[in-house]
């Protein structure tokens, strides 16, 4: 038997070393793999400060908002491949019927890559910022184009200094989703503006279907500034009148939640007869809840 084993060493030794020299031919080679390999670039948002385009629905005017956002270049060399970002902007007519007003993208500008500058972490970041005038007279849009409920779109594509490129298209749902939050693409709502309300005496009809009152739920009527809170303290049901003074430049009604909202339900009318606010159950709590884009107030 010794024999035997002796006669075998020489093979084994043999081997392995073919079995070293194999593996680190093999870990040059994945090296080499690794360090040609191309990887993508993303844009990541590393906040968005506004995203609003405030509209008048009484004159039919754009008064203003703002699209600002915070930027992060990102890339297989922490941001070294970048060379520019370029903007296009569009437009989306949400309004059912009638003409529809969509606008394709137009490119709006390029952000060169010097506008970006070392974040805390040495990634390159900028602050951008375009104006409702801007998104508006890019696109060519008179006001009567424009309603709320429709969008501009605000879309990003990162060019590498290689040329390569980088947007939506390229896109996969870890980009977008909150990992990276690299949407490229950005939508700016157009909101209106609080409309002037009919002076008079205003009324509020609550109801709980339970019939021991709203539990510390309410609304709260703000009349220019001034707030006043409404509330059903027992029962079934009430109703209260409030006042808009002649004059009033803007009113908001939000509601304030309570123990048991899934029993409230409440109804607001106007001094002109028009019912502007009808509450249904289970509400959500600090949303405006007149609509300024009936105008109807």
């Amino acid at each position: 038997m010794k024999k035997y084993i002796t006669k075998y060493i020489p093979s084994l030794l043999a081997a392995t070393t073919l079995l070293f020299i194999a593996c680190e031919d093999g870990e040059t080679t994945f090296d080499e793999i690794i360090e040609n390999e191309q990887r993508g670039a993303v844009l990541r948002t590393v906040s968005t400060q506004e995203s609003e385009v405030l509209y008048d629905v009484a004159t039919s005017t754009v008064l203003g908002g703002n699209f600002t956002v915070t930027l992060e270049a990102q890339d297989q060399e922490d941001g070294a491949l970048l060379s520019s970002v370029e903007v296009f902007v569009g437009f989306e007519d949400e309004t059912e019927g009638g003409t529809d007003n969509d606008q394709d993208e137009v490119m709006l500008e390029t952000i060169p890559g010097s506008a970006f500058n070392p974040g805390p972490f040495g990634l390159p970041r900028t602050d951008y910022t375009v104006s409702a005038e801007t998104l508006q007279s890019t696109l060519g849009l008179s006001g009567d184009q424009i309603s709320g409920g429709d969008r501009f779109t605000v879309r990003f594509e990162l060019v590498l200094t290689d040329g390569r490129r980088f947007s939506l298209a390229q896109n996969s749902g870890v980009l977008t989703g909150a990992f990276f939050s690299s949407p490229f693409r950005y939508n700016v709502n157009v909101v209106c503006a609080p409309s002037i309300p009919t002076p008079g005496t205003w009324s509020i009809d609550l109801q709980d279907s339970f019939g021991d009152g709203w539990n510390d739920a309410a609304l709260v009527v703000t009349i220019d500034g001034a707030e006043t809170t409404y509330t059903l303290e027992n029962g079934s049901s009430t109703s209260v009148n409030f006042d808009v003074p002649d004059g009033t430049a803007e009113i908001s009604i939000v509601f304030v939640s309570g123990a048991f909202d899934e029993e409230v339900s409440a109804q607001v009318t106007s001094a002109n007869g028009n019912v502007v606010v009808d509450l249904s159950p289970s509400p959500t709590e600090g949303v405006e809840l007149l609509d300024y884009c009936l105008d109807n107030l």
